[in-house]
Parts: structure tokens; sequence; C-alpha cells
């Protein structure tokens, strides 16, 4: 079992997890690889990786775009689904899974995000990842199916920056 880490933009997510001493100390029994598009992990089981995931849970929230977990060889989940699964609220998903994602990376960097309609397969959109050096599927919820992109920061009042200044926001 894998977990990725898909670090935002600008975040050297490996230098900065091994930075601090309480990730280090957390990472201290794996030993993350580092890829262009973040960090690898690998973890003996489904409950481990989740253990890990809610332990680093701060640094996820501010330096990791999206952690996904690997369910099968190439396939990844997002987190709501692997707690389903280890919660047994969902039985393993099986092929295919209704509500994906597909990522397409360029030079390590999340390039596309692209819905894929239920019945299809990922060899239904090339047009849509040509130029990607590497391409995830990814399986979701069908609530995060359309939830697409990196959530708007929320200023320290817990409203969006410049919505004072600006009231259509």
């Amino acid at each position: 079992m894998n977990i990725l880490l898909i670090q935002r933009e600008g975040t050297d997510l490996h230098h900065t997890l091994f930075a601090s001493e309480t990730s280090r100390l957390a990472l201290r029994f794996y030993h993350p690889k580092k890829l262009p598009c973040g960090v690898k992990i690998s973890v003996a089981s489904l409950g481990s990786a989740l253990s890990l995931v809610s332990e680093m849970r701060w640094y996820l929230r501010r330096y990791v775009r999206e952690t996904l977990f690997e369910v099968e060889h190439g396939i990844y989940c997002t987190q709501a689904i692997a707690q389903d699964i280890y919660y047994e609220r969902t039985p393993i998903p099986g092929k295919p899974w209704a509500y994906r994602r597909l990522y397409g990376f360029s030079h390590g960097k999340l390039a596309r995000q692209i819905v894929i309609s239920p019945g299809s397969t990922v060899q239904d959109y090339p047009q849509e990842i040509a130029g990607s050096d590497t391409s995830l599927e990814v399986w979701c919820t069908e609530d995060e199916v359309d939830d697409i992109g990196e959530p708007i920061p929320l200023d320290d009042t817990g409203e969006m920056p410049g919505a004072r200044d600006n009231p259509e926001l």
C-alpha cells in the first residue's frame, strides 16, 4: 500500500517534512520517496496509512494539495474512499468504479484534472491527457467527483481574503 502526497505549487514537500522534527519523528519508520509531484510513502496496510495521515494532518493541510491512497497498482483513491473501505462502510471498490478523476502530470506538476464519465475508461481520454508525462486514475466519492481544485484559503477571521474590500465576494 502506498500513500501519494501531491504537494502544493511552490512547495518542496520532501524537504519541508524532513525540516521539522515532529514530522521526522512521525516518518521515522517509513522511507518517503521524493517524486517530482510530491512524496510517496510505502506502508504495510490501509490502517497504517490512515493512521500516518491522521498523525501528519497539520502538515498535510498546510503543504499538500491532495492525499491519495493506492488501492491497486496504478489506481488511487481519495481519503474518503480509503476510510469507507477501512471502516467497511463500502466494500473494496470493484472495476469499473463510477466516480473517478484522471490526473495528468507534466514535469512533476499537476497539469490536468478531468472527471471521467461513468462507464468510460481512461483510454477514452487520450486528447485530454496528451502532453502529460504521467496520468493517474483516482477513485472518489460522488460528492468529490466534481470538487476539483485547491480550496480558497481563508484568513484568520474565517473570511476569504479581500472579502471586506469587495462586498460581492
